[in-house]
């Protein structure tokens, strides 16, 4: 059976409750190379369709090593702006046109009226307090402007072939395992699928969420990501129950090439502030 994650359980240890990714560890150059690989051809597919172009005022939250950032800046040159935050923006290569700077979304100010678009990946979900965040950007962007989220639900991504029963259960075991991580840190892991209620009721109009999964086969971005989080998350796997020696077998069961699942379904959602 694939682990259903319909809800979140609450944390079991107050202590626990923070972002669990680790984005200044040496451990984040891969993970950042490899979300960029696996997402950024949607993500930027999605934001193209907003019609930006030259003169634009973008905000990228969450940066990472911000290549989505770079992209932006690309395509409002000469005379846009992109502003580049994260809360550890050490990562972020330097590109003409991007400023970056380090910046909590949750707690730091934003300028009124003062974007054209603003994008995030993978980062409200992380936030319990991403309503209040949704309200926050809504005023951030001028009348008419973009937001566009891209955010998992994985309560979704079955295996459909693997060596033997055995590797299917080992991976299972494993998703399940860095669900109860992500909820026990405070994100909610099914959020892709309620984001765009969300946004609606933080005020924006003209709601469009569009939904994508992909086949997933060994050297896929997508799973080596995944082995990545092995890495990064291995104390807080550990504390869930898993070994060593299982994080080692379920690397090798995401790399071997009888290995195929589908991955999370990720959702795009754009939404205006009303003009």
């Amino acid at each position: 059976m694939n682990p259903v994650l319909e809800a979140d359980p609450a944390p079991a240890d107050a202590h626990a409750v923070g972002y669990v990714f680790d984005n200044d560890s040496d451990n984040s150059i891969a993970q950042f190379r490899n979300l960029s690989a696996a997402y950024d051809p949607f993500t930027t597919e999605r934001l193209a369709a907003t019609g930006l172009g030259d003169g634009w005022s973008c905000l990228e939250i969450g940066a990472g090593n911000g290549s989505v950032a770079a992209w932006l800046a690309d395509r409002v040159a000469p005379t846009g702006r992109v502003l580049a935050t994260d809360t550890e923006p050490r990562r972020v290569a330097a590109h003409p046109g991007l400023r970056v700077e380090r910046h909590d979304i949750v707690h730091d100010p934003l300028a009124e009226a003062g974007f054209d678009l603003a994008h995030a990946r993978l980062v409200l979900q992380h936030l319990p307090e991403r309503q209040a965040v949704l309200r926050r950007l809504r005023t951030a962007l001028r009348p008419g402007g973009w937001l566009q989220i891209d955010e998992f639900d994985v309560s979704y991504g079955p295996v459909l072939t693997a060596p033997d029963e055995r590797s299917a259960e080992l991976y299972r075991t494993f998703l399940a395992a860095k669900g109860r991580v992500l909820s026990n840190g405070g994100a909610r892991i099914v959020w892709g699928r309620e984001c765009a209620a969300e946004m609606r009721a933080a005020g924006f109009t003209a709601l469009d969420p569009q939904p994508r999964v992909v086949l997933w086969q060994a050297g896929h971005p997508g799973l080596e990501l995944l082995v990545s989080h092995t890495h990064s998350l291995r104390e807080r796997l550990l504390a869930e129950g898993l070994t060593d020696d299982h994080l080692r077998q379920v690397r090798e069961v995401m790399r071997h090439p009888e290995f195929q699942a589908v991955s999370p379904i990720l959702y795009s959602v754009q939404g205006r502030r009303p003009a």
